[in-house]
């Protein structure tokens, strides 16, 4: 750096100025990238804009979206770096991402402070006339640059009037004029500001190399830190590089020495991931007690309850994830005993007790957090926990039922028990239950049971597999909603017994396919099921009907016998041709015997 500092020790900055005047630099700036070789988990990011220089194909706009901490600002910076890239031998005219050494114009772009780089924060600069202000600027061409280059942090505050002012320059830029933006929120930018811009998503940084990341950097500062406080550091950062160097930078102030994951524990009040892990085991041994007094013993030392419990939530996501995918278990940014323990609980437990351990703690959590009084809270939650752990699975008390029922089938039948034993037990225990107690000492005896009325037999079901035959049906059920459905909201994909796939009008119903299911399965007393599908389906039946009367229509007006009586009759119209019906003249003129005839079974009305 040229900013008139020199370095006098690991992580401090000694300067020209008074003593007491000299400042730290926090290590999230001290160790801010300044070149592509230095940004960490950006590969495809930085092999597209390597490919985009080397071709000549840069765009006029990009953007950078990513969650807090991942880069964007400094990517943005870097970008503008290569653009106006040019060593002090002028060895290289044009835009590069290799930088071995410090540019022309490198050291004021990266300190903000160049006349062609114009960084602008959007949430304080979100108006029309900012955004005027860049679009007369932008005519001019740069004053010792390559490149005029804009980067608008937080572009999405920008408002509507101002996005839309931003259009046309943003489309047709001058040939100097590059603009880089950078967002958090990128679903509220606008389309039409999107379509103009080449999109880049900077992706979280992955815990095992966010791990790597840490120790250089203990290494350069000549800070002792324990793997465990790493991997607690890298897990709760969540992928932001930012945040975990914050997170060191404020562990080394706590620690005052060497960091311990102890230390790192007491700062971001975890429980200790040993005795989280003891207190899931005791869960699922169904050990309410030992739950019980691990939780009351982290509650003692400063742990909170809706923390232990998201601890728990963690781990046994983590112990699912080892239980489909064991290789989850080397992950870097994980403690030895987790990944020890994890394979263990893994091997015993199975997928329905993960699932339904989730479940519970996920809804528990809520529950605390909303709680008045936290611990009871997330003690009841234990409890429920530890409860369900020791039930048998269903399969268990299938095959408990069943070895019941073929060893009663082998024993003579006992005598009748007195009457006073006959009355079924009330009071016995869930868990007595769930250990495999028989079926027949839980329930009351024969003697004691009172018979029940016989269920009268259901209707055998219907077998249906023509679409016509359900209009028809629906005629026979005299529910004129639904045929009026089926004739005129629905066009038929494919009918088959106990399923109709069907492709709806704009204006069937939201409910008809729910109300369709229900009744075919009433009406046919089988289970049907009704799928709205992609295909387009044939026409409805009423349109099909129209098309055929149409059709009728047409043909009929062609006979010389109709066109007579249309002639004799101004005026005079066919309003309806029906079927299946003898030809009658009553009413009609008599007809000249050489005409040709109507068409047989035909009735005309006019």
């Amino acid at each position: 750096m040229s900013d008139g500092t020199k370095q006098s020790g690991p992580g401090l900055v000694a300067s020209d100025r008074p003593a007491g005047a000299a400042s730290y630099r926090v290590l999230a700036r001290k160790y801010r990238p300044a070149t592509f070789d230095d940004l960490i988990g950006q590969d495809a990011m930085v092999r597209t804009v390597s490919n985009a220089f080397e071709t000549g194909r840069i765009p006029q706009a990009w953007i950078l979206t990513g969650v807090r901490g991942v880069g964007k600002t400094t990517t943005a910076r870097i970008l503008a770096r290569a653009l106006n890239y040019e060593p002090p031998d002028g060895s290289i005219t044009g835009p590069t991402i290799n930088m071995p050494v410090l540019g022309v114009h490198c050291q004021a772009i990266m300190e903000s402070r160049h006349l062609d780089v114009i960084e602008m924060d959007a949430a304080s600069h979100n108006s029309v006339e900012d955004v005027r202000q860049i679009n007369e600027a932008v005519r001019y061409a740069p004053v010792g640059a390559r490149y005029k280059v804009y980067i608008l942090d937080e572009v999405h505050m920008l408002s509507t009037p101002a996005f839309n002012a931003l259009l046309k320059t943003l489309e047709e830029p001058p040939p100097h004029a590059k603009f880089i933006f950078a967002t958090t929120e990128i679903r509220k930018v606008p389309i039409t500001v999107l379509s103009r811009c080449q999109r880049f998503d900077l992706r979280r940084v992955d815990a095992d190399l966010l791990v790597k990341h840490l120790e250089t950097i203990a290494r350069r500062e000549a800070i002792e830190v324990e793997p465990a406080a790493f991997a607690l550091i890298a897990r709760a950062a969540e992928g932001s590089v930012r945040d975990a160097l914050s997170l060191l930078d404020q562990a080394i102030a706590h620690a005052a020495g060497t960091v311990r994951g102890e230390d790192v524990r007491q700062m971001l009040g975890l429980a200790d991931r040993g005795r989280v892990i003891e207190l899931f085991e005791a869960l699922m041994r169904g050990d309410i007690a030992a739950a019980l007094a691990e939780l009351r013993a982290q509650y003692d030392t400063g742990a909170d309850p809706a923390v232990v419990l998201t601890d728990l939530a963690d781990f046994t996501h983590f112990v699912t994830r080892v239980k489909i995918v064991p290789a989850v278990a080397e992950d870097r940014s994980l403690i030895e005993i987790e990944r020890a323990r994890g394979r263990a609980c893994a091997e015993k437990l199975s997928m329905r007790v993960l699932s339904r351990t989730w479940q519970m703690l996920l809804k528990g959590i809520a529950e605390v957090d909303a709680a008045g009084r936290p611990l009871a809270a997330a003690e009841m939650v234990l409890v429920r926990i530890a409860h369900a752990a020791d039930l048998p699975t269903p399969e268990e008390v299938i095959r408990s039922l069943d070895e019941n029922a073929s060893g009663s089938r082998g024993r003579a039948p006992a005598a009748a028990p007195a009457p006073a034993a006959s009355a079924p037990r009330l009071d016995v225990p869930r868990g007595e239950i769930s250990r495999g107690a028989p079926r027949a000492a839980l329930a009351p005896s024969s003697e004691a049971r009172v018979p029940l009325p016989e269920t009268p037999p259901s209707p055998p079901a219907l077998a249906i597999g023509r679409f016509e035959d359900l209009i028809a049906l629906a005629a026979q059920k005299r529910d004129l909603g639904v045929k009026l459905a089926l004739e005129r909201d629905i066009r038929l994909v494919r009918c088959e017994d106990g399923r109709l796939e069907i492709a709806l009008e704009p204006s069937a119903a939201k409910t008809l396919v729910n109300d369709l299911a229900r009744k075919f399965s009433q009406w046919t007393n089988r289970r049907w099921m009704v799928v709205v599908s992609a295909e387009e389906g044939e026409p409805t039946v009423r349109s099909q009907n129209d098309a055929r009367q149409a059709a009728l229509k047409t043909g009929v007006a062609a006979a010389p016998l109709v066109q007579a009586v249309l002639t004799r009759f101004p005026g005079a119209e066919i309003v309806d041709v029906r079927e299946g019906a003898a030809a009658s003249s009553e009413g009609m003129p008599p007809a000249d015997p050489e005409d040709a005839e109507l068409p047989p079974d035909h009735e005309l009305e006019a």
